[in-house]
């Protein structure tokens, strides 16, 4: 008998053994995300959603501030796994309609727009909660800001969660704390705060997000302290106190359509719109005042962070591998569309007459 052959024969089955084990634990790298994943299969992708919401940007100036949103209330909630885009269905509640999404997230049929692009180009490749990644950094670069190589390989959800999106999104109504705590859940710290907040130096907001400072806050039945008084006075013009609460107004005082430090600059003269945007300048003793002052003088150092930021917080929780689906259609799973569809051309070979009808439910 060979005993140094047995020897190494063993030791080489051990070693496959723990490789198996290894990949059976931790995956392989096929399932982890990364910057080339669509170079073979869709090597246009980034080329499409940029050009598309260049065309959506023509029409409406804050549409890229509503994509970066989106992307960032779907990672909060399940994961980035594109739940937010789902719709009411028979055996799915929408996130669209809990309380921090409901009349507020828009932006959706730009994501349409984007998914059909890619599906006539590389059909069936290019998942929903990847577009809103993509769509993110598109949005950021062609806004002036940052550009970054963006993480893919996500899949989709087959579910959404209304109850998740009701209690772990941040509100603009919170305090520092409570926001931190939210970021803390899902795996982000008091920078990513700060630096994931300055997304609030583009876009607009509603009345309704910010009027809780204007006439009585907190039950003093005065403005809030730390809001700037000639903002005041023109905020309290533009939402009344009986108001309906849909004004909006730019988040970004300064330069509300372009993607720089000026969200912090303006911090430092208690010109936040938001609560939750002041808070981290006003919060006396907070580690997050050093960071407004960083970002404010250094916007090299802010969009480094930023970039970071988001990163991280497009890998909280992705659906990798063989887990979810590449949906056809961002809006509902894939048996629902295909059930749909079925039973669209049924109606049509009966005669037609209720085709449209059940299209456009």
């Amino acid at each position: 008998m060979d005993v140094t052959r047995s020897s190494s024969t063993c030791d080489g089955f051990f070693i496959i053994s723990l490789l198996v084990i290894v990949s059976l634990l931790f995956g392989t790298s096929s399932a982890q995300l990364n910057a080339t994943f669509y170079s073979a299969t869709c090597p246009n992708a980034s080329a499409i959603v940029r050009s598309t919401i260049q065309q959506a940007l023509q029409s409406d100036a804050r549409i890229g501030a509503s994509l970066i949103r989106l992307h960032f209330h779907d990672c909060f909630v399940n994961g980035c796994d594109g739940s937010l885009l789902l719709d009411d269905t028979g055996s799915i509640q929408s996130e669209k309609n809990a309380a921090p999404n409901a009349n507020s997230t828009r932006g959706f049929n730009v994501v349409d727009n984007i998914k059909t692009a890619l599906e006539n180009a590389c059909p069936g490749i290019v998942s929903c909660s990847d577009v809103l990644a993509l769509a993110s950094e598109a949005s950021v670069s062609l806004a002036g800001g940052p550009s970054w190589s963006v993480l893919l390989g996500r899949r989709d959800g087959l579910n959404a969660n209304l109850s998740g999106a009701n209690s772990s999104l941040p509100s603009p109504f919170e305090g520092l704390n409570n926001i931190t705590s939210k970021f803390v859940a899902v795996g982000l710290n008091t920078t990513d705060v700060v630096a994931l907040s300055g997304a609030h130096t583009f876009g607009r907001g509603q009345c309704v997000t910010f009027n809780n400072r204007l006439f009585n806050f907190n039950g003093t039945g005065n403005p809030d302290p730390t809001l700037n008084s000639t903002l005041l006075s023109t905020l309290q013009q533009l939402c009344p106190q009986n108001g309906s609460g849909s004004g909006i107004t730019n988040l970004d005082l300064t330069t509300p359509d372009a993607f720089d430090s000026s969200y912090f600059t303006n911090l430092q003269s208690n010109n936040g719109l938001l609560q939750s945007d002041q808070e981290l300048f006003s919060n006396t003793g907070s580690t997050t005042v050093a960071m407004v002052n960083s970002f404010a003088s250094n916007q090299t150092l802010f969009f480094e962070a930023f970039i970071q930021s988001m990163i991280k917080m497009g890998n909280i929780s992705p659906l990798t591998g063989a887990n979810g689906e590449i949906r056809q259609d961002c809006k509902v799973v894939n048996a629902q569309s295909s059930a749909t569809e079925a039973e669209h051309i049924q109606l049509q070979s009966d005669g037609g007459s209720l085709s449209v009808a059940v299209a456009d439910m």
